[in-house]
C-alpha cells in the first residue's frame, strides 16, 4: 500500500481508524493479530565469532595473503609487520564492536519507553510494545517516536534522526499527501520512523500496519 498517496481521511478509512483512535476491544484484537510492537533482534554472536569476523574484510584477506606469500619465499622481514598490522586491526575492531554490543544490551535492559495514545477518544499512556496498527499517537517535544507512523497533524514538527541518517540537523515532518513521483527520501517527510526523538514537536500520528514496520540497524 502506497500510504504517501492517500489523504489522511483515506488512510484512516483503509485501516478502520479515526482521529479518535480505535476502541479498546479492537486494540486487543490487533495486538493478537500483529503481535507486540517490538524491534526484531538478531541472535547475539559469541565473542569468538565476533573476533573471527574481523578477518573477513577484503583488504585484511589481501594482507593475510601477502603475509603467506612472504612466509613462503622466506621474507620474514615483510611477513612479521603484516601479521602485526592484521592482528592489531582485528583486536581494535573486536574491542569496539564488543563494547557497542554491551552498550546496546545495557540500553535494552533500561526501563521501557511509554507513549501517549488515543483510544476510544480518550488519551492514555501505555508501554510502546502495546501500540498496534491504527492507534493514534500523540508526540510532544522530547518524545521518542515509538513506531513507524503516518503524520495526520503537525505543528513545527522536527525529528532528530542523527542515529539513523547521520544528519546533524533535525528533519522537518508534515502531514502532506505526496504524489506518485515523490522520491523515497521525500516520503520520509510524512513517515516518522521508530527511534528518533523530537526536539520540536506537536503532532498527531497514525501507526502504519506491517509490512511498513522496520527494524533499526545495529
Amino acid at each position: 500500500m502506497d500510504w504517501h498517496l492517500l489523504s489522511i481521511e483515506e488512510a484512516f478509512a483503509k485501516f478502520g481508524s479515526s482521529k479518535s483512535g480505535i476502541s479498546l476491544e479492537e486494540a486487543r484484537k490487533r495486538l493478537e493479530q500483529y503481535g507486540r510492537n517490538q524491534l526484531r533482534e538478531k541472535r547475539a554472536r559469541s565473542p569468538f565469532v565476533m573476533f573471527i569476523a574481523q578477518f573477513g574484510d577484503f583488504m585484511i584477506l589481501v594482507l593475510i595473503a601477502a603475509a603467506v606469500i612472504a612466509g613462503i619465499i622466506g621474507d620474514a622481514g615483510d611477513m612479521a609487520p603484516i601479521i602485526a598490522i592484521v592482528l592489531l586491526n582485528a583486536i581494535i575492531g573486536f574491542v569496539q564492536e564488543y563494547r557497542a554490543e554491551r552498550a546496546i544490551a545495557a540500553l535494552k535492559k533500561m526501563a521501557g519507553f511509554t507513549a501517549e495514545v488515543i483510544r476510544g477518544g480518550e488519551p492514555q499512556t501505555m508501554a510502546v510494545e502495546e501500540i498496534v496498527p491504527g492507534d493514534v499517537v500523540l508526540l510532544r517535544a522530547g518524545d521518542v517516536v515509538p513506531a513507524d507512523l503516518r503524520i495526520t497533524e503537525a505543528a513545527q514538527l522536527k525529528l532528530d534522526e542523527a542515529s539513523l541518517t547521520g544528519e546533524s540537523f533535525p528533519a522537518e515532518k508534515n502531514s502532506s499527501t505526496l504524489d506518485e513521483a515523490s522520491l523515497p527520501w521525500e516520503r520520509e517527510s510524512i513517515w516518522p520512523i521508530r527511534g528518533p526523538s523530537s526536539p520540536r514537536a506537536g503532532a498527531l500520528d497514525w501507526l502504519l500496519p506491517p509490512p511498513w514496520r522496520r527494524s533499526l540497524a545495529r
